[in-house]
């Protein structure tokens, strides 16, 4: 008996209030009311952030390495499928396409979503797992659409404590000093505090 497949969309995510340090994406069934939270490290949650903030970081993230890293060989990540969900734990898979070959790698659900955002391509799931997974939460329709949290990237509060007593040439001969050293967090820290400064 073939399984019936549900395309799912990223609805946001929102810190855990489970678990200290995690947070919890939501999935959403795209033709229904159900939803799929996944608890999620803080990490991840970052690098799917950043992409559906659409926000360039100064380095390549691990994803966008393995999404560089598979266009150099000509591979694409063309669906993602969370197929199994043991113990409370959901598992997926990345259907890849190398010329005419199908393959499936086993991945964290985690992960998977990360690089869906970054390759373009849909997120599915089977009927039986919504069903045993999914709720339906009482959003109001106009949130609905952008129930995103931001993700503060890790450190940035400190940073912006750390620099505030700074003058404004002395930020910029930090922010040239980070640069040539390739700090590019600090750099970004700085930046983001000068940015402050001259709004």
């Amino acid at each position: 008996m073939s399984r019936k497949k549900i395309k799912l969309n990223i609805l946001g995510l929102s810190y855990s209030q489970t678990q200290s340090g995690a947070y919890a994406l939501v999935l959403a069934e795209e033709d229904g009311e159900r939803r799929i939270p996944i608890i999620i490290g803080g990490v991840e949650a970052q690098s799917i952030a950043i992409k559906l903030e659409g926000l360039e970081p100064p380095r390549p993230l691990t994803h966008d390495l393995f999404l560089n890293f598979s266009k150099s060989f000509n591979i694409e990540v063309t669906e993602v499928v969370v197929y199994k969900l043991e113990e409370g734990i959901f598992y997926s898979e990345l259907v890849c396409k190398k010329g005419n070959e199908q393959l499936h790698i086993d991945s964290r659900t985690s992960d998977a979503v990360a690089l869906a955002l970054r390759f373009g391509c849909p997120i599915y799931t089977y009927e039986d797992i919504i069903e045993k997974a999914g709720i339906v939460l009482d959003f109001d329709k106009k949130e609905e659409g952008h129930a995103i949290t931001p993700v503060e990237p890790t450190g940035s509060k400190e940073g912006a404590v750390k620099y505030k007593s700074k003058t404004i040439d002395e930020l910029k001969r930090l922010l040239d000093e980070a640069i040539k050293a390739e700090d590019y967090e600090k750099a970004s820290k700085i930046r983001d505090e000068i940015n402050r400064r001259e709004k």
